[in-house]
């Protein structure tokens, strides 16, 4: 069955970065969107950034444009988000999902999700 492993979350200052990691098995990783979410506590689960299956097409939440980027390595089935110019708003569990085909930024469209990462920021 499909499943999503992340890893790299954890405590960091303001202004530091972070890269999260995304391992994929299961499927066939190449057909299918990738995306990251992220929980905060207290607060709904809010879209992050997602790829398309040939990484030619990425998205971002405009709180994270033009600090987070977005990858993916199909011959090593992973996924990865780059983060820079942290701050104490981007504190939050982080979820890797995926979903047949098409990206979405809506949560609903995905049926796979990782555990979780949990990213800590202080300021």
């Amino acid at each position: 069955q499909i499943q999503l492993l992340e890893s790299g979350g954890g405590s960091v200052q303001a202004v530091d970065s972070l890269s999260l990691s995304c391992t994929a098995s299961g499927f066939t990783f190449v057909n299918y969107a990738m995306s990251w979410f992220r929980q905060a506590a207290g607060k709904e689960r809010e879209f992050v950034s997602t790829i398309s299956r040939t990484g030619s097409t990425t998205f971002y939440a405009d709180s994270v444009k033009g600090r987070f980027t977005v990858s993916r390595d199909n011959a090593k089935n992973t996924v990865t988000l780059e983060m820079t110019s942290l701050t104490p708003d981007d504190t939050a569990v982080y979820y890797c999902a995926t979903r047949y085909a098409a990206i979405s930024r809506d949560p609903a469209q995905y049926g796979n999700w990782g555990q979780g990462t949990q990213v800590t920021v202080s300021s």
